[in-house]
Order: C-alpha cells, then sequence, then structure tokens
C-alpha cells in the first residue's frame, strides 16, 4: 500500500499506447481526473526507437506513466508472430521503463498479461504463481516480454528506488478492440463472427476449440477504473492482478454472444484449432483488499462490446 493516495489531479500523464482498446479506455477514464494528458501518436513517436523515446521523455517530462503500449493479438496471433511479439514488446518496454527513470517520472505502471502464469497454474491464480512452471506453447514469447518488464520494473524499484508498480489483467474486451478475422482475440472473434452470421442467414457458427476452456473476461472500462485505482493507492515490488474473480467455459460464453448479437443458428465446434490454457482464473484477493471490485456485469459489458462493433464497422463503412 502507498503511505498516503498518490495524487494525479495536475500531474502530466502520458498514456503509452493510447490509441489500443486499454489505452483509449485509460484515456476516457483519466478525463475527471483533472490531469495534462500526454499521448503521441506511432507516426510521431515509435516507442521502438530508443533514440526518439529518449528525446520525446525529455522534451516533454511526463510526471506519470501508464505503459499500455504493446503488440498484441489472440492465439493465432501470438503463435504465428512468435519473433515480432517478442522482439516488439521487449524494446517498447525496455525503452519507456529505463526513459521514464532517467527523467524522473514520479509512478509508472506496466500493464502486463495473464499469460505471464504457468499454462497449468493452480486456479484461481495468485500472483506468486509467476515463474513456477512452464508457459502456454501458443503465447510464450509474448509472455516472455511481459515477465521481462515485470522483473525490469522490480528492479527498477530495487536499484533506483523508483515507485514502478506492475498490474495483470485478465482477458479483456470492449470499445477499440482488433476484430481481425484471424489475429483478434476470442471476444472480438466470436463477436464479428456471429454478427456476419446473422447478416448472411448462415445456418451455423464454427467455434475454435473444442468449448471445454474456462475463461475470465473483464470489461475494459473496469480495467481503466482499476488502474487509475491502484495507481492512486498502491506502491509496492508485488503483482497486482486485475481481474472479477469469476470465469466461464468457451461453449457458455460463445451462447452468450450469440443471444446477445441475436443469432439463431447453431453453433459448431473446431477441434482441430488449439484451446490453449485448460483454465485461467486470476485470484483477485489483493485487488479486493485494496478496495477495487469490478462493476461491468459480462451481459452488460459484451452488449456494450457489441454496440461499440457496430458503431466502429459503421464508422469504417460510412
Amino acid at each position: 500500500m502507498a503511505e498516503a493516495p498518490f495524487e494525479l489531479r495536475g500531474k502530466s500523464v502520458f498514456v503509452a499506447g493510447h490509441r489500443g482498446m486499454v489505452g483509449s479506455a485509460l484515456v476516457r477514464r483519466l478525463a475527471p481526473e483533472g490531469v495534462q494528458l500526454l499521448t503521441t501518436t506511432r507516426s510521431e513517436l515509435d516507442l521502438r526507437d530508443q533514440a526518439a523515446v529518449f528525446s520525446w521523455f525529455s522534451a516533454n517530462r511526463p510526471q506519470v506513466v501508464f505503459l499500455a503500449a504493446a503488440k498484441v493479438g489472440g492465439i493465432v496471433a501470438n503463435n504465428t508472430l512468435r519473433a515480432e511479439f517478442l522482439y516488439e514488446n521487449l524494446v517498447i518496454m525496455s525503452n519507456v521503463v529505463h526513459a521514464a527513470h532517467v527523467n524522473g517520472v514520479e509512478k509508472l505502471m506496466f500493464l502486463g498479461s495473464s499469460c505471464i502464469y504457468p499454462r497449468l497454474a493452480p486456479q484461481p491464480i495468485k500472483e506468486s504463481a509467476i515463474l513456477t512452471g512452464p508457459l502456454e506453447l501458443t503465447n510464450e514469447p509474448y509472455a516472455i516480454a511481459k515477465i521481462a518488464g515485470i522483473k525490469m520494473v522490480e528492479a527498477y524499484r530495487h536499484q533506483y528506488g523508483a515507485d514502478f508498480i506492475s498490474v495483470m489483467p485478465t482477458n479483456l474486451y470492449g470499445p477499440g478492440d482488433n476484430y481481425h478475422p484471424e489475429y483478434s482475440h476470442v471476444v472480438a472473434a466470436l463477436i464479428r463472427r456471429f454478427h456476419e452470421a446473422k447478416l448472411s442467414g448462415a445456418d451455423q457458427v464454427v467455434v475454435w476449440g473444442t468449448g471445454t476452456p474456462q475463461r475470465e473476461f473483464l470489461y475494459v472500462d473496469d480495467l481503466a477504473d482499476a488502474c487509475i485505482h491502484i495507481m492512486k493507492v498502491y506502491s509496492d515490488l508485488d503483482l497486482i492482478n486485475i481481474g472479477t474473480g469469476q470465469d466461464i467455459t468457451i461453449g457458455e460464453f460463445a451462447r452468450l454472444i450469440a443471444e446477445v448479437v441475436g443469432y439463431r443458428g447453431h453453433i459448431v465446434f473446431d477441434t482441430t484449432r488449439p484451446d490453449g490454457t485448460p483454465r485461467k482464473l486470476l485470484d483477485v484477493t489483493r485487488l479486493e483488499k485494496l478496495g477495487w471490485r469490478a462493476r461491468t456485469s459480462l451481459t452488460h459489458g459484451i452488449r456494450l462490446a457489441y454496440q461499440a462493433f457496430q458503431e466502429e464497422t459503421a464508422s469504417r463503412t460510412g
């Protein structure tokens, strides 16, 4: 716990990755906090370019950093673009964390991923499970990069006394998601698939895998709210899981999305596609002790996500 609440109001706050799903949610959540928001597009600042990152930090001097920038994707993207996921995420994290230290950033939050935990970690997964077993092979490069980020944050706390912290979000969904037919995460992929099937009148929708893996899903605006809360009240070495503490099978989840979208056909499971980790549910005891719980129910969150998908699709085609 922080000795006293960390004050955001009046501070210059850099959201790295502000155009992504997580970054844009952080921007929305920071609006009422009275901060001076700093953002920059990839064309203006390539976070993979060390010299450019160091120059930007020196010129802009942010006091607070949310490191939400990352190369992300679903199970196929992670398994196919293995070198890109490892290299780009390592470089982005290294450049931003070191630049933050060199330029006297007061506080930094690194956003990891629940894939850092062992594939067969005891459920629900406690933060202490990190590095206690083999990772899920399909997203190992991404997980390794995120683990390196966590350890870098720890090292800068140890060596320099930097007020840098790490949080581990569970599976996320909501406005700004990636709906690529091959490279998206499961929520966006299923929303798009059921929506297109409804429009075309298809008699069945194929869902990858067996449908038996269990997953936890968090609405991205809830994540942003949790991040702001943690930034204010927490300052320590230990990770903080961010999730709902509840999970659902992919099969049940697919049926929920079909219901929200209004698809009435059959759901078929393609067992030739990988399932990934059998179960992934985070232990959120530490988060709840900090005074935060998720507010958005899964059904309501999926309705909001589907509405956002329709609006984003209309804006691209309109």
